[in-house]
């Protein structure tokens, strides 16, 4: 009998850590953490892990478990995920990569060598949109849809792998058949609704400290990818004012929003319901009935 896996995702600020929360103790399953930045050991503030009292209510798994100067990646999430779920009968992931979820239902096979971060600095001159021109130009099997012309990491990600294997990075990992019996609920709210939590919750987390929590990561040379961190290395370096680094954050946030939900919608079978904020207790319920029959079938 394949384990059941729910999947809780969506953007920053919808409230996937509360309902995932609920619906754990509903029905007495512990949570994954699917988020590719609550891994590492003193990246809080800008992940926005689970607080103390969260993780008190629910064991969670799957956060602080690699120190940030390590190159944790999709396919060290994947193995140790799957450990984990493989020992449950149902259990619960919760946050929003989609890559790193995918990776876990699926039977994906990673087989390209580990991220080399002076792979890097060879382009370092280079602006994203020209690399993007060399990598489609480069990879005649690249698809081009599952690689947005922004995303420098990934794109230098792209022609690492072309390089160094010869291959395409989508012909290295390889996924059609489920491995569990999952489903995924995708939260959403009105787009003006998100985008002024978004705001919110980026100002409250600049009040908890977020500043000394990236430069403290930064004077011990820890790279700076994620939203929430990288966007401090021009202020950092006397480019651009504070007032500037969090409205970058905020429209970095905003942006990623609207890229996950157009991943989900194309790459997973998700279902997707939009939060009430007046009465949380609604969702968590209109969850519960469509899939409280999955959830108890053996």
């Amino acid at each position: 009998m394949k384990p059941k896996v729910l999947v809780i995702v969506g953007p920053t600020a919808v409230g996937k850590t509360q309902i995932a929360i609920r619906l754990a103790q509903k029905y007495q399953c512990e949570i994954i953490s699917g988020d590719s930045v609550a891994v590492y050991r003193g990246l809080d503030i800008g992940s926005a892990k689970p607080s103390k009292e969260e993780q008190e209510l629910v064991k969670h798994h799957l956060i602080d478990v690699a120190d940030p100067q390590y190159q944790y990646s999709v396919a060290d999430f994947q193995k140790e995920a799957q450990a984990i779920i493989n020992t449950k009968e149902r259990i619960i992931i919760c946050g929003g990569t989609g890559l790193y979820i995918q990776s876990v239902l699926f039977d994906y096979e990673f087989v390209a060598a580990k991220r080399d971060r002076s792979f890097d600095q060879k382009y370092a001159d280079w602006q994203t949109e020209d690399l993007y021109r060399l990598l489609l130009s480069s990879d005649a099997q690249l698809d081009s849809d599952k690689i947005h012309p922004h995303n420098r990491r990934r794109i230098l990600r792209a022609l690492e792998v072309l390089e160094k294997s010869g291959s395409s990075i989508h012909s290295f990992h390889h996924g059609k058949n489920p491995k569990y019996d999952f489903y995924i609920v995708y939260l959403t709210l009105p787009r003006h609704i998100l985008y002024e939590r978004i705001d919110r919750r980026v100002d409250e987390m600049f009040r908890q400290g977020l500043e000394r929590e990236v430069f403290d990561l930064y004077q011990n040379n820890v790279s700076l990818h994620a939203i929430g961190y990288k966007e401090f290395i021009p202020y950092f370096e006397q480019k651009c004012t504070l007032d500037e680094v969090k409205e970058n954050i905020k429209k970095n946030t905003r942006h990623l929003a609207k890229r996950q939900e157009t991943w989900f919608k194309n790459q997973l079978p998700s279902h997707f319901y939009e939060v009430s904020l007046q009465n949380v207790d609604q969702t968590v319920e209109q969850i519960e009935n469509d899939i409280k029959t999955w959830m108890v079938t053996k």
